[in-house]
């Protein structure tokens, strides 16, 4: 069957392809064939397991009951196979939250009983596939989770595929502007691309009140206006990113925190983000918000941490603490 689990309100399910061929979608035996040929299954596989089915749907519920579909392991033991399926049918190159339900949910089972690699299979033509991502079981602050090595991040328009943006300087900081951002709202107007793994595209905001509210997300219009500019075609209008990219606004807080809001790719608004978190993370320190180390990034699902590793001010990687418990 398939599970639930809730990461910082970042809710995913997780089916085995063997579970999925009983309900009679044809997954195919390697992560590898599976991506290759997912426009075969993956919509029927969100229509089964990802509906909401039998399940009262709250009144401000988004389209499916989850944010997505994590359908793996593809073998018995590591490293571990999987891919990350989108509501709108298109497979993610990496998800923090994904990747921390993941996890736990082979935690759960029995299979992931110490660090270990999971390899993420997609068709994104920017990054190669498999993205590998180590994971190791972990304790902070009392709590019980999972530390994902990120790796090194990279930055700017070139490094997610972006086209016909303009640049923008904050600070002394070259920055990037999107005019379809901007045209949305004014304060949108200084934008860092960052891809750690996937493409982000994180706003940078001078106050909090101007962060979009997810519900106001949730609204058809500036849902739409969103859509356009995140998803991919043919939902998206591939401006500024030919593939998509997740959207991020960002604003300062007192100490090395920073507050964001999330819309991902293929998906919509969001409670939280993993990789949304540690883009927001990054792109706060090259904008000398932040210092290196320990950096708290607050969402509406929870405050997520996010570790920046420098040596002489040059960033050499990012990690994420992920936490998730399985959705009554």
């Amino acid at each position: 069957m398939t599970r639930f689990y809730d990461a910082r309100g970042n809710i995913y399910g997780v089916a085995t392809p063997a579970f999925l061929r009983t309900q009679g979608i044809n997954v195919p035996e390697s992560a590898a064939q599976a991506a290759q040929a997912h426009a075969d299954w993956v919509a029927s596989a969100i229509t089964s397991e990802c509906d909401w089915g039998s399940i009262p749907r709250p009144d401000a519920a988004k389209a499916h009951r989850c944010d997505g579909l994590l359908v793996g392991p593809f073998q018995a033991e590591p490293p571990f196979d999987l891919l990350i399926v989108n509501t709108d049918g298109s497979l993610a190159e990496r998800s923090g939250n994904g990747l921390t339900i993941f996890a736990q949910a082979l935690t759960d089972q029995g299979l992931m009983t110490q660090a270990c690699e999971f390899r993420v299979h997609h068709l994104a033509s920017a990054t190669a596939s498999p993205v590998a991502t180590w994971i190791e079981p972990a304790v902070y602050e009392h709590v019980a989770g999972f530390w994902l090595a990120l790796g090194l991040p990279e930055f700017g328009p070139r490094a997610v595929g972006a086209e016909g943006v303009g640049h923008a300087f904050r600070e002394g900081i070259e920055l990037s502007h999107v005019r379809a951002l901007a045209a949305i709202d004014p304060q949108w107007t200084h934008c860092q691309f960052v891809r750690v793994g996937n493409p982000h595209c994180v706003t940078l905001v001078e106050y909090a009140s101007a962060l979009p509210d997810n519900s106001q997300m949730l609204q058809p219009a500036l849902f739409e206006a969103l859509q356009a500019v995140a998803f991919a075609p043919p939902a998206g209008s591939g401006q500024p990113c030919v593939a998509g990219v997740n959207l991020q606004w960002a604003a300062r807080q007192a100490g090395n925190s920073v507050v964001a809001r999330v819309f991902e790719r293929g998906e919509g608004p969001t409670a939280s983000s993993g990789t949304s978190a540690s883009a927001v993370a990054c792109a706060a320190w090259r904008a000398g918000w932040v210092d290196a180390g320990e950096v708290a990034v607050v969402m509406p699902g929870g405050t997520a941490p996010v570790r920046l590793h420098t040596e002489a001010d040059r960033l050499l990687s990012v990690s994420l603490f992920g936490v998730a418990r399985p959705q009554q």
